[in-house]
């Protein structure tokens, strides 16, 4: 009779479901709305747990329970500043499944689409798109005003090379310092983020002209495109 050889102290189906399993803790860490949007929001820049807590809107002890699991699969890391705890991600690869979890879902779940589509269309307006390339083509041939808009935190941290740091909550007060001349593009977190829609909801409401980036930071920073740093 045939006797499956001992790997590691078991047989080896017992080896592969030890391996799967593992694999199937990452995939938990991603299996939770609230995760799904830490993760992202630390695809951006390191977060202290307070920060991390203003910018979802979550509670303390749940953004603690979050972190927990996240560090449990490592894909987080935690340093000390004084009293502070600082959450960044692991690697960049993270940030990369992140990424390619969402284009597959965008892709290939109806009801994803939908619930996107439903969402961005919440405000009876249809926002025009531009993507990467066609960023990069209009930035090479016209001036334009690139308004990023998320936190400036996030902006100092990395952003498309020439744009402005403009958070959603500055628009309405600083969009009449932007040349009406030039074409306004905004974009903010990633293909999930909706403040660069809003932002460009907001422009059309004042009377001037604006479109999207259809993805957003993460996405032209895990495609190699020109990144700066420091505040404009």
């Amino acid at each position: 009779m045939y006797v499956s050889p001992k790997i590691f102290g078991g047989t080896v189906s017992e080896s592969r479901d030890q391996v799967f399993g593992e694999l199937a803790v990452v995939g938990k860490a991603f299996a939770s709305a609230r995760r799904l949007e830490i993760i992202e929001l630390l695809a951006q820049s390191e977060h202290s747990v307070d920060e991390i807590v203003k910018a979802t809107g979550q509670g303390l002890s749940s953004v603690s329970a979050h972190l927990q699991i996240l560090r449990g699969a490592n894909l987080v890391r935690v340093r000390r500043m004084g009293t502070r705890q600082i959450y960044r991600l692991t690697d960049h690869d993270v940030a990369e499944l992140h990424a390619a979890l969402g284009a597959v879902a965008k892709r290939h779940s109806p009801d994803v689409k939908f619930a996107l589509e439903s969402y961005l269309g919440s405000g009876g307006l249809e926002v025009d798109e531009v993507s990467r390339a066609e960023l990069l083509d209009l930035m090479r041939r016209e001036d334009i005003a690139l308004l990023d808009v998320r936190p400036h935190g996030e902006y100092s941290s990395g952003h498309i090379a020439g744009a402005i740091s403009m958070p959603l909550e500055e628009v309405n007060e600083r969009l009449g310092d932007i040349d009406p001349a030039v074409r306004i593009v905004t974009y903010c977190r990633g293909a999930y983020c909706v403040m660069a829609h809003d932002a460009v909801t907001l422009i059309h409401a004042m009377g001037r002209e604006a479109v999207r980036l259809q993805d957003g930071m993460l996405e032209w920073r895990l495609a190699g495109l020109p990144v700066a740093v420091g505040h404009r």
